[in-house]
């Protein structure tokens, strides 16, 4: 196993950075890291230059480091009645325009985090920084914001809050910090169950935090460890974090992108076809706007690390095989729908949702199917051609209001859905409405609307029809859900949840529907908001137990 491992390390390319960097002249693939490696107590894996599959290794964990599972982790202040994906995250190399794409790709990964934006460029010798509160186009609006982020490397960040402040600056990523061999940036997706013990104990351990991210978790154990060199740091610490985590490391010279092995969040990889740069992305569609072909995915449980000096591209194993269980709310809300996410198409996952819930629950007699724009188009439109129901747009989206708007009290979320929504009585009037939406969470936006389109609009019958199965569980694993006691599927059953809501009938896709339309790979999705079946055990053990220990 050892002269294999050696065998493989011998064709990596060496990894001499300047003094700005996280390597030193020293601090190269050699023989202190294949004996790390190799003792009997820890575990193996592979270096293969160019290889898409990665391979399998017994997991370890840092020492005197407590991988128990925390799951109370404050939520955020929920603003909207949906679900919301924590952030999306880009990262270039090889290109000098690095920090430009980034902006642009960001912009395109915007739906998937508002509250912050930020972009770390590498120029070879150091790490440039540029992070702000607001939109992408708010953060970056000034062309000197992004004239100092030179170089031809860069990875960015959009974000929506889980854990931590939402307003404050300092959570904003990419983080950078400085340890004993340089600098290192890195911009996270997901969310680490084990966060809290974690941090407990490196604190316990003399360490000073500077955010309320658990990102910086995963810093702080790249910095303790005595492993060589960074990719084996990195290796490291994923061993010992748990939960979601899309990541994209940057060092002086390196990019690194890293998948957990359940694959929870997406992250592809792309090529520029006019300049040949690396391009890594929550989805495709910020390839897409970059001119970036489709590789493929970072492989769950791979470490990808591409060397701006040569181009050239390394696979790592991070952990052994596991369970697949990609997050299948990115095809019902999160993903634009013009991306291809876990290998499907986002729009055919939910025109085949529709047309699912049209056999399933058709509704005898209506007039029209609308959508709850913009989510619940591709699923209205299979439920109309699937049941033969014509379709129009009995809604009208305003793509203007401000996000100041939206408040997390009650009064604001009422007053949230009549700026957002607006029915066209035209459309409306006297009908029997089918209106398709993608989720019910906690219920408030969904009477709202029915009660629109029956004052407003002037609708004789609404009956709601929603895409996905009822959501009863909160989600560990990187998306902001309200608590299991907000969640009105979990209060109520269908017929409650009706009244409540105050349509004429209600129907949600069912369970096997939305497995069956993966085909074969539906076992190989995350759906434990919809079943309480979570991948990764969740521990009941609180910080304060681990303090009175």
């Amino acid at each position: 196993m050892a002269a294999t491992a050696a065998a493989a390390l011998s064709a990596c390319p060496s990894a001499t950075n300047t003094t700005a960097c996280c390597y030193h002249d020293h601090d190269r693939y050699s023989a202190p890291f294949l004996s790390l490696r190799s003792s009997p107590k820890q575990s193996h894996f592979y270096l293969v230059k160019t290889t898409l599959k990665p391979y399998g290794s017994p997991r370890r964990s840092i020492p005197s480091i407590s991988a128990t599972s925390n799951h109370s982790v404050p939520f955020g202040v929920y603003n909207d009645d949906k679900p919301r994906e924590e952030c999306g995250v880009v990262g270039i190399i090889g290109d000098p325009d690095a920090a430009q794409l980034c902006s642009l790709a960001l912009h395109a990964l915007q739906h998937r985090g508002q509250e912050g934006a930020g972009i770390v460029s590498s120029d070879g010798a150091a790490l440039h920084s540029a992070t702000g509160l607001g939109l992408v186009s708010e953060v970056f609006s000034n062309p000197r914001t992004l004239a100092p982020l030179v170089g031809e490397s860069a990875i960015g960040h959009v974000r929506y809050s889980t854990a931590g402040a939402a307003s404050a600056l300092a959570n904003v990523q990419p983080f950078v910090a400085g340890y004993r061999f340089g600098k290192l940036a890195v911009a996270h997706n997901g969310n680490l169950v084990n966060y809290r013990p974690l941090r407990y104990t490196l604190e316990s351990r003399g360490s000073i935090f500077n955010t309320s991210s658990d990102t910086e978790v995963i810093l702080h154990l790249i910095a303790i460890s005595s492993s060589r060199p960074l990719l084996a740091r990195i290796i490291e610490a994923c061993e010992t974090i748990e939960g979601a985590y899309s990541l994209v490391f940057l060092s002086a010279n390196k990019l690194f992108a890293v998948r957990d092995p359940h694959g929870f969040r997406p992250l592809v990889m792309g090529r520029r076809r006019s300049t040949g740069a690396i391009v890594f992305a929550s989805e495709t569609c910020a390839l897409d706007l970059i001119n970036a072909e489709f590789v493929r995915e970072v492989n769950p449980g791979e470490v990808l690390v591409v060397d701006g000096k040569d181009m050239s591209t390394t696979s790592a194993c991070l952990m052994p095989e596991m369970p697949r269980k990609a997050c299948v709310f990115e095809h019902v809300y999160f993903a634009l729908p013009n991306s291809i996410v876990f290998g499907h198409p986002v729009h055919a996952s939910r025109y085949s949702f529709g047309a699912a819930l049209a056999r399933e629950s058709p509704v005898p007699g209506a007039d029209i199917v609308i959508p709850v724009p913009d989510s619940g188009f591709f699923a209205a439109l299979g439920f109309a051609e699937g049941s033969g129901v014509p379709f129009q747009q009995g809604l009208i989206r305003s793509h203007y209001v401000g996000r100041t708007f939206i408040e997390p009290d009650k009064e604001g979320r009422n007053l949230a859905v009549k700026l957002k929504l607006a029915p066209v009585r035209a459309i409306l009037e006297g009908k029997s409405v089918v209106v398709v939406d993608d989720s019910i969470v906690r219920g408030t936006t969904s009477s709202k609307i029915v009660q629109l389109i029956k004052t407003a609009g002037g609708a004789r019958e609404v009956h709601m029809r929603i895409a996905s199965p009822p959501i009863v569980g909160s989600c560990y694993y990187g998306v902001d859900t309200p608590r299991s006691e907000e969640l009105i599927s979990n209060r109520m059953n269908v017929e409650g949840v009706r009244q409540e809501i105050g349509c004429e009938s209600l129907a949600f896709l069912s369970l096997d529907s939305l497995r069956g339309a993966f085909g074969n790979e539906g076992h190989k999705f995350c759906d434990a908001c919809f079943t309480h079946n979570y991948p990764v055990p969740l521990k009941d053990q609180e910080v304060m137990q681990l303090a009175e220990a």
